[in-house]
């Protein structure tokens, strides 16, 4: 596994799943991220880190399309334009509550480094996939 920084997009299984997605047509980029979302919901057990890293970076493009989300990677991020993905908000959620919930290879492999960076961007990404009020704040903090 390559990793080169704490963002959704840091890592060569993000990078592949984004390039993934450009390979794939139109009509089925957003099947694609639903899928992806959803198979790290389903795993009872435990979960692999390249299945929790394609999660995040599927729940960070969901994010990308939301108020105060930031834009994909421009370099290892999707180049081909995605649908509207903000109907899968309440997936992107879960499937970031089941990667920081044991057992999760991915966030074992954090907690043996300075995992506060990591885990401090996973929470970003909860705060903007939160329904927000109108006029008012949520955070996970």
């Amino acid at each position: 596994m390559g990793t080169w920084d704490v963002g959704p997009f840091d890592n060569d299984t993000a990078a592949d799943f984004c390039g993934d997605l450009d390979e794939a047509t139109a009509g089925e980029r957003e099947g694609i991220v639903c899928g992806t979302l959803t198979r790290v919901i389903d795993t009872a057990g435990y979960l692999e880190a390249p299945e929790s890293e394609e999660a995040v970076a599927a729940a960070a493009l969901v994010a990308a399309q939301c108020p105060g989300g930031e834009a994909a990677d421009p370099v290892h991020g999707p180049e081909e334009p995605l649908p509207d993905l903000t109907g899968l908000r309440d997936l992107a959620l879960q499937a970031l509550d089941r990667v920081m919930t044991e057992p999760s290879e991915l966030m074992e492999l954090w907690e043996e480094s300075d995992g506060d960076p990591w885990r401090a961007n996973i929470r970003r990404l909860q705060n903007v996939l939160l329904p927000q009020p109108p006029g008012q704040q949520h955070s996970l903090i």
